[in-house]
């Protein structure tokens, strides 16, 4: 104790000197952890330039700089999908929501729908394009009868529905404006939990797909018409200014229509015949003269003429008159898988 006493300013030194080493030897292994961490990435990097340099084509070097160039390539495509999209409009949802106003209720959904398939049904009629009847004997909903006697609607249903309501019509649009002859169905994806408990012809199995640049949601159509209708139909999808893209098509012929819808054939009126009058009534002397012979100088009765019914002469074959007939067009049953483009918003 003495000694500690004679040397404390030597001791507390001497631990302190300690303490001082024992963290810079600390303080060197992390810095020498680091470095260590900072040559390994220096390592790959340089394995990463000389695998960059061996590939073909060769990033460029000096005035030819290939990263440059694929960078100036990369701003070019961002430029073109920029401008493509004009041509991707979104179909308006219906109803249209006011900026400023609060969600959409099921009151407006429920009169919007009304309002346009009675629009609907109207342009059919216009367009002479044949629509089906529900199984209700009602007016075609163009697959939203489970909505269509609806007041009040699933929760969180309104907006998606709104928005397949505008892309239905916009479709149906574009079929009248075509004149097709008959639209036989028209199905979507289920967007709500009251499309569990509607027809299933008017449902698809499939679901929208969304990727970076879009959302596609499917839609499959059927209808009858020819092939200029059909040509129609495509460029009307093509020159639409919303994202309406053909998927798919299959072209069949249509079935044949239905005896009761053909027109009856006029049956022509049978040809007059000639009846032969009947004999005049012959009495009792003329039965007993007739077996056992009249007397001499007794007058014979005339012979009753007779006729004989001529054969009608067969109609001769009918001459076609014209041109020969080069194209002999049937109707032809369309089934289209479309797909409904809706980009989503830049980054």
């Amino acid at each position: 104790m003495d000694w500690i006493k004679r040397n404390l300013y030597f001791l507390i030194g001497s631990l302190v000197a300690l303490a001082l080493m024992g963290l810079a030897g600390g303080y060197l292994y992390s810095k020498w952890q680091l470095n260590n961490d900072i040559l390994g990435k220096l390592d790959a990097q340089y394995a990463k330039l000389k695998r960059l340099n061996a590939q073909n084509p060769h990033p460029g070097s000096g005035k030819v700089d290939n990263i440059k160039a694929a960078k100036e390539q990369q701003q070019e495509l961002r430029d073109y999908v920029q401008k493509a999209r004009q041509y991707f409009q979104r179909c308006p949802p219906i109803p249209v929501p006011e900026s400023g106003t609060s969600k959409l209720t099921s009151q407006e959904f429920s009169s919007a729908l009304s309002l346009t398939l009675d629009q609907m049904q109207h342009e059919a009629v216009k367009a002479s394009v044949a629509v089906p009847k529900d199984s209700s004997s009602q007016n075609y909903s163009f697959s939203f009868a489970a909505q269509r006697e609806r007041l009040a609607y699933a929760t969180g249903s309104l907006e998606p529905l709104s928005v397949q309501l505008g892309e239905v019509k916009s479709i149906c649009t574009v079929l009248f404006e075509a004149k097709i002859n008959a639209l036989d169905s028209l199905r979507r994806e289920r967007v709500s939990e009251d499309d569990l408990k509607g027809p299933q012809t008017d449902y698809l199995p499939d679901k929208s797909v969304t990727n970076d640049l879009a959302v596609l949601s499917p839609y499959e159509l059927t209808f009858r018409c020819f092939s200029p209708e059909l040509a129609a139909v495509l460029a009307g999808f093509a020159s639409s200014p919303y994202g309406l893209v053909v998927k798919t098509i299959n072209v069949v012929l249509a079935p044949a229509v239905a005896a009761s819808e053909q027109a009856a054939a006029p049956v022509p009126p049978p040809a007059p015949r000639y009846v032969a009058p009947l004999p005049p009534p012959r009495g009792a002397a003329d039965a007993f003269a007739d077996r056992y012979g009249r007397g001499p100088g007794a007058p014979r009765p005339a012979p009753q003429p007779t006729y004989t019914q001529p054969l009608a002469p067969a109609p001769a074959p009918a001459s076609r008159s014209g041109p020969p007939l080069a194209l002999d067009e049937k109707q032809l049953q369309v089934t289209l898988m479309l797909n409904v483009v809706k980009l989503v918003s830049p980054r």
